[in-house]
């Protein structure tokens, strides 16, 4: 990752943010990245000026450095990156949101950001801890819930496998799972000590480790009945598996395919795609995006849950902006366990 710095005569903070610096072609590394040094203007009328503390790194963000057309527009090159964030006000145009207040907001990959305060969401830090916004209570634990009431909703008696499920989205889904009656949840993990916390920490009745051996034949041995529900964010041999496993009447939710992100050429889809059509089984996608309505609702379950240890989350954080594209990259290649944070104040 290569340094660069600009400078603005308007300039009310010196602040650094971080760069696309080309559109990588299969997986991504730090060259990928610039760290640049910036001057944040004064806010104008109806705008805020925010401290960031807390960012986020999520898998989609994988697909906007390439340049496709996509639900989201991609990043440009050797503009600014963007994504989740909280942080603190410390200057403000606008009243409805003074100065103190915490926010979040989707000007991440920066320490300080300008944005029109009708762009920010005021945040409670005594219903929960800041960063929690960017995980449980924020889109990640949405995309858990709406995907599992909504778009591939868990019935009395079900049983559910949930694929990458000790990271952000999964480790919240297994739980909500359960809330919602599902009999048995079934989580997909690689390695043991993630299998051994599904098991132990985020309340799985069983683990399949993808790094040991064939998805289908463990997934058949833990449901040997079937599977009712799929929250996939997998692809590729996950949702083959699923397909296999589906009773009648199954429902697959579609939020990610992150085996594919880095793929050079066309990814193959699953050769079992005729067994969904006489198992009548529903494939269907969902962006996020379009079940924020449940915002208030979903806070309402969880922040109750989150503070009385009955939702259990986890955080891995990385320290430092300079150090946001290595936790970017080691989030792609599964190092995380639950939400990945990178705190960029120095303070918890």
């Amino acid at each position: 990752m290569s340094t660069t710095s600009t400078t603005s005569t308007a300039a009310a903070t010196v602040s650094r943010e971080i760069r696309l610096a080309a559109r990588p072609v299969g997986e991504p590394s730090t060259r990928h990245f610039d760290l640049a040094t910036v001057a944040v203007p004064e806010p104008g009328e109806g705008q805020i000026l925010v401290r960031n503390t807390w960012m986020s790194v999520d898998p989609y963000m994988r697909g906007r450095m390439d340049d496709v057309p996509s639900y989201i527009p991609p990043f440009e090159v050797g503009g600014a990156l963007d994504g989740g964030a909280i942080g603190e006000v410390i200057a403000s145009r606008a009243a409805s949101v003074p100065v103190g207040s915490t926010v979040s907001h989707f000007l991440g990959w920066r320490e300080h950001a300008v944005l029109d305060a009708a762009a920010a969401t005021v945040v409670d830090t005594a219903l929960a801890p800041a960063p929690a916004y960017l995980g449980p209570l924020g889109t990640t634990g949405l995309t858990a819930y709406a995907a599992l009431t909504r778009t591939a909703p868990v019935r009395e008696g079900d049983v559910v496998f949930v694929s990458a499920a000790a990271g952000a989205v999964g480790s919240v889904a297994g739980q909500v799972a359960r809330w919602l009656g599902a009999s048995r949840v079934i989580g997909s993990a690689g390695g043991p000590r993630k299998t051994a916390k599904l098991l132990d920490a985020f309340g799985f009745d069983a683990a399949v480790d993808y790094r040991q051996g064939g998805v289908g034949e463990q997934l058949a041995q833990a449901a040997p009945d079937g599977v009712d529900v799929y929250l996939d964010a997998v692809g590729g041999d996950h949702l083959r598996a699923a397909i296999q496993a589906m009773r009648p009447g199954g429902r697959i939710a579609m939020v990610g395919a992150i085996s594919g992100y880095n793929a050079t050429d066309p990814v193959p889809g699953p050769d079992n795609l005729y067994r969904a059509a006489f198992r009548e089984v529903t494939l269907r996608g969902m962006l996020v995006t379009s079940h924020f309505d449940l915002f208030p609702e979903w806070i309402g379950t969880a922040a109750g849950r989150l503070a009385d240890g009955t939702l259990h989350t986890e955080q891995t954080v990385v320290e430092g902006l300079e150090n946001a594209p290595e936790a970017f990259l080691a989030m792609m290649r599964g190092a995380n366990t639950g939400k990945m944070l990178v705190r960029l104040d120095g303070r918890r």
